[in-house]
């Protein structure tokens, strides 16, 4: 298997803290209707040479990948009289003993090629893009001999991290696809990629995951959930963001959060700088940027309950009230919803210029304070 010139104990660009990486993970949870497309484009002989696989970040789109990939390298391409050919497969599920199975994980199955940010051997760091290099690497893959079944598949992940000049190269192989190559691009932002890219690939999208789907998941990783229903709600149904959210205590922030939220119209200074100090506080860099996500969430949490005159479903025992009563109408939601986009990334833009992060929390903190007591609560 081809990866760019890197080595297995080198930091992984597609693998997310605290979880195992895609390939690792057999099995795929909620995203049934997903596989049922592709695998019915395969059987009925309809299937295309690229395919853009699209969702939030952290539903399973890389999972996917590498099953399908899998399959792809595992399962015969059908030859001579069809009378006599091998029934269509209804799973995309291969076995964990199976060859293929063991090299992918092993990274080392010669008919996939995996395309993703590389390792920056001389400044010890991940690189920032996906480079023109990487994707020339490519010519030589498809130049060899294809072994195996005669298949060849390239995965992309993640595909908008490639810059101008690589993103132009893969669309020349776009354009003009080698004998029975197939090509996964996992996108989390497909709006980024080149039109031309997007026009030239089957997009197979993800929904976020349902509770069920997400405790499976988070089974599967070894990873215990708690309350799962509250968890899948904060985390936008993203396996990903809810091993972050677990690993970071993120349901007891959020429920600090929305404490302070209800003292409004008139703020709980006290809890105010309580929060602030603690996400910014010296090495609390995560605690400071999961204090901002978590803020921007609850307001955009208000503003859908203004503007739909229902609350979404609780996080935290109480929310749906808090939420109906800092959002009664809809002038409250243009108000919460203002407020979010400006509020965090001016945080954000602080923070990178070196202000002091408490005093920038502080001040998020205030401004929700004066928003709340303009509104007609």
């Amino acid at each position: 298997m081809r990866v760019a010139g890197e080595a297995e104990d080198l930091p992984e660009a597609d693998r997310a803290d605290g979880a195992p990486h895609p390939r690792e993970t057999l099995a795929l949870f909620g995203h049934g209707t997903a596989e049922a497309a592709f695998l019915d484009a395969f059987t009925s002989g309809r299937m295309h040479h690229a395919w853009l696989i699209t969702g939030s970040k952290g539903i399973g789109k890389a999972t996917l990948a590498w099953r399908i990939a899998r399959f792809l390298l595992a399962t015969p391409m059908q030859e001579g009289d069809a009378l006599f050919a091998a029934p269509p497969p209804e799973t995309l599920d291969i076995a964990p003993d199976h060859p293929v199975a063991h090299r992918v994980h092993a990274l080392s199955e010669p008919g996939l090629f995996l395309l993703r940010r590389p390792w920056d051997r001389e400044k010890k760091r991940l690189k920032a893009t996906i480079t023109v290099d990487e994707v020339r690497k490519l010519t030589d893959f498809f130049g060899l001999s294809a072994g195996g079944n005669g298949r060849r598949v390239v995965l992309v992940d993640a595909a908008e991290e490639m810059n101008q000049n690589a993103a132009n190269a893969l669309l020349k192989m776009l354009e003009e696809p080698p004998k029975n190559a197939v090509l996964l691009l996992v996108s989390h932002q497909p709006s980024r990629l080149l039109p031309t890219i997007r026009s030239r690939c089957r997009t197979l999208p993800l929904a976020p995951l349902p509770p069920g789907a997400m405790e499976a998941a988070l089974q599967q990783a070894g990873i215990e959930t708690g309350d799962s229903a509250a968890l899948a709600e904060l985390a936008a149904g993203s396996v990903g963001e809810a091993v972050a959210l677990i690993g970071q205590e993120g349901l007891t922030l959020y429920a600090e959060i929305m404490a302070l939220f209800e003292s409004l119209p008139r703020m709980d200074r006290a809890r105010a700088v309580k929060l602030s100090d603690q996400g910014g506080a010296k090495g609390a860099e995560a605690r400071f940027d999961l204090t901002l996500d978590l803020i921007d969430r609850l307001l955009s949490r208000l503003a859908r309950t203004g503007a739909t005159g229902a609350p979404p479903p609780e996080i935290v025992a109480g929310e749906a009230a808090l939420l109906a009563r800092l959002a009664p109408d809809m002038r409250a939601a243009r108000g919460w919803a203002d407020l979010s986009a400006d509020l965090t990334e001016r945080a954000r833009r602080g923070k990178s210029v070196n202000l002091d992060p408490a005093a920038l929390l502080l001040d998020m903190c205030l401004r929700i304070g004066k928003t709340a007591e303009r509104l007609p609560l």
